[in-house]
């Protein structure tokens, strides 16, 4: 021990690691580990069955809900429409539905029935003998070009269609054919309103007597 370590009262590092190294020799010699017993050891199953574990049927996001709780599943008798003769084969709540359901089957039919024209089109136009690329050319320009238009003009019409007969059954209270044959004569005509009287009175023709063929359809299937 120095002068400097007497005056301030410092231990000095000699004599402190002694007592220490004693001290770690002394815990060292204390210390017995347990011996393992495979027998006690956990598996899976066993870890999984415990019952403070949460339930994992519980962790799905899903978890507590049924058919009755979620809206957008079930659909009340209550909210459906009840005129008179507003049901069909689908289940209907009103003007909004008829608007989908109608314009969207108008859409895809018309689609298709544009897809065959185009296509028997652009198989007549070029003769037998042609390469099979420049059939398959003009088979696609056909589609393509028959195809959406026909699906665009039905898909507008049957917009129109929709919202004039419910405004209709609306005020009259009831759906029946009357209806459907008013609608399909006044969309038909605002369609074509632009090109005239005649026009306008053709194609309002056109589309009351298909309206008219699918009351009488919907009436006598659904």
């Amino acid at each position: 021990m120095s002068i400097w370590d007497t005056l301030t009262g410092r231990k000095s590092s000699s004599s402190s690691s002694p007592s220490g190294s004693s001290s770690s020799t002394g815990f060292r010699d204390e210390y017995q580990p347990e011996q393992f017993d495979p027998s006690t050891a956990q598996d899976v199953s066993s870890f999984l069955s415990d019952p403070s574990l949460a339930d994992p049927s519980a962790l799905h996001p899903l978890a507590g809900l049924d058919q009755q709780t979620l809206d957008y599943i079930s659909l009340e008798d209550s909210a459906l429409s009840d005129l008179p003769g507003s049901q069909s084969a689908l289940p209907s709540r009103g003007w909004s539905d008829d608007l989908c359901y109608g314009t969207g089957v108008t859409y895809l039919t018309a689609l298709s029935m544009g897809g065959v024209w185009g296509m028997a089109e652009g198989l007549n136009r070029l003769p037998s003998s042609a390469p099979p690329k420049l059939r398959l050319n003009s088979v696609l320009n056909a589609v393509t070009r028959r195809g959406p238009f026909l699906a665009n003009s039905t898909g507008v019409i049957a917009m129109v269609y929709n919202g004039i007969n419910s405004t209709i059954g609306y005020y009259r209270g009831k759906h029946d054919s009357a209806n459907s044959v008013a609608a399909g004569a006044l969309s038909g005509m605002i369609f074509k309103s632009t090109r005239g009287i005649k026009p306008m009175m053709i194609s309002g023709s056109i589309v009351a007597s298909v309206a008219g063929a699918w009351a009488v359809t919907r009436k006598a299937i659904f």
